[in-house]
């Protein structure tokens, strides 16, 4: 049997069509017709994944992607909407869904993007070595010591913190350990995004849609080069530190 998939959708067609697509591929899964009625399910059982609708009775899929993403960060969300604007997703990317279709989908591309992101989310945990924990809880416990948010990121206002960068998104300031960097906007940008979200892996394609504006379709080296400038800008203040991390095969996130 493969992963847990919640189903959330008001259409009954369509809710048992993907309740039969998935279980032909193995899944395992249960049906919810509305917002009310998926958060009692949450409450019995967390899923491994979750088929969001957006238009649902009872509460909006936005609200309840808020409520899936508190509960179970690691659960795999993908968003399936009638919605196509390009804003609409980087809202829901920066909210922490994790990928989108919008309707009608082919149901294949629904599958694939599904086990992509079960797959990728499947890889971070693998790569949570008893190291990484220890010094994760190091970090964790020296924050809250300084008074500062126990992930290593605080918002006080307009600041984010991470380490010791400070950003001030209104005038697109930031610091590294007390001294000025100078960012290009998009560089700020996926910087921006990345420190929001410091436990987040985000991928290329994540990046792209929410700085470009512009629909990723996978050939685009400008992600690459906007990380590598970030790096070096950075590492010239602090060659010590290294703030981005690779995710090899899936993208990148704050170390």
């Amino acid at each position: 049997m493969k992963e847990f998939i919640l189903i959330v959708e008001d259409d009954n067609d369509i809710n048992c069509m993907l309740k039969e697509l998935l279980e032909g591929q193995g899944y395992e899964t249960v049906q919810a017709f509305s917002g009310t009625e998926a958060l009692l399910y949450l409450e019995k059982r967390v899923p491994d994944g979750v088929i969001l609708d957006l238009m649902l009775p009872g509460m909006a899929g936005e609200e309840l992607l808020k409520h899936i993403k508190e509960k179970s960060p690691d659960t795999a969300v993908v968003v399936s909407s009638a919605k196509e604007d390009v804003q609409v997703r980087i809202s829901l990317l920066k909210a922490g869904a994790d990928d989108y279709v919008v309707k009608p989908f082919d149901t294949q591309e629904l599958l694939a993007r599904l086990e992509a992101v079960l797959r990728r989310l499947g890889r971070i945990k693998q790569l949570q070595t008893e190291e990484e924990k220890k010094a994760q809880n190091g970090a964790q416990e020296s924050s809250v010591q300084c008074g500062k948010a126990q992930s290593g990121n605080a918002q006080e206002g307009r600041v984010i913190k991470y380490k010791d960068i400070v950003m001030r998104p209104e005038d697109f300031f930031i610091t590294v350990g007390g001294e000025a960097v100078s960012l290009t906007k998009r560089e700020y940008l996926i910087l921006e995004l990345l420190m929001e979200n410091p436990a987040k892996v985000f991928t290329k394609s994540n990046i792209y849609e929410s700085v470009w504006n512009e629909e990723f379709l996978g050939e685009d080296n400008a992600v690459n080069v906007h990380i590598s400038n970030i790096r070096q800008k950075l590492a010239k203040v602090n060659p010590e530190e290294t703030y981005i991390q690779t995710v090899w095969g899936i993208g990148f996130k704050m170390n």
